[in-house]
């Protein structure tokens, strides 16, 4: 087993783990019994979820990319870069050219008008890419980085062209080109 093999396991492990963990606090906090009928929602599946979530991640280990291999892939006619962080830090600092489609609002009908082409490659960034600018890339813990909802957000939807920036970057260091109106202050 390959060593990303091993660690990506090791994660999954850990998240399902987690997870377990915080079901558990959250019902014990809540005072919920666990004796009562099971609260069923169809719109909700925790087991599905977790199937994707693993399906996910292992995709998503060979799809990471270098500042210049971001670059180069998103000049590439066709390629759309996506960020999902809130509308005010988008328009505050973002990689120019980018679309923004804040998390939240990721969901079928907005997608399919967004990128209505789920064979479109799509490259994502996060707060956790850029150091250096922390009104518009505020820092997030390693595990609650959004790049990681967002792919496996993207993965269950179909998206399967999807890569990611991998490094943290300085932003007054990086190669990339920003746009928005902190850009504009500097």
């Amino acid at each position: 087993m390959e060593h990303s093999t091993k660690r990506l396991a090791v994660s999954l492990v850990a998240l399902l783990a987690t997870l377990a963990l915080f079901a558990t606090l959250s019902a014990a906090a809540q005072g919920v019994s666990d004796t009562g009928p099971p609260i069923i929602n169809p719109a909700i599946d925790e087991a599905a979820y977790l199937r994707v979530v693993g399906n996910a991640l292992g995709h998503r280990a060979r799809r990471r990319l270098s500042e210049a291999d971001f670059i180069r892939m998103s000049r590439e006619p066709g390629t759309i870069v996506l960020d999902a962080r809130s509308r005010a830090k988008f328009d505050e600092l973002h990689v120019a050219g980018a679309i923004n489609l804040s998390f939240p609002d990721i969901a079928v009908e907005s997608l399919a008008r967004a990128l209505p082409d789920k064979d479109a490659r799509i490259l994502i960034y996060c707060n956790n890419n850029f150091s250096g600018a922390e009104g518009a890339f505020p820092s997030k813990l390693p595990s609650a980085s959004l790049n990681l909802p967002t792919y496996v957000a993207l993965y269950d939807y179909g998206y399967r062209n999807v890569y990611e920036l991998g490094p943290l970057i300085d932003v007054e260091a990086s190669e990339i080109a920003f746009t928005g109106w902190a850009a504009r202050a500097r």
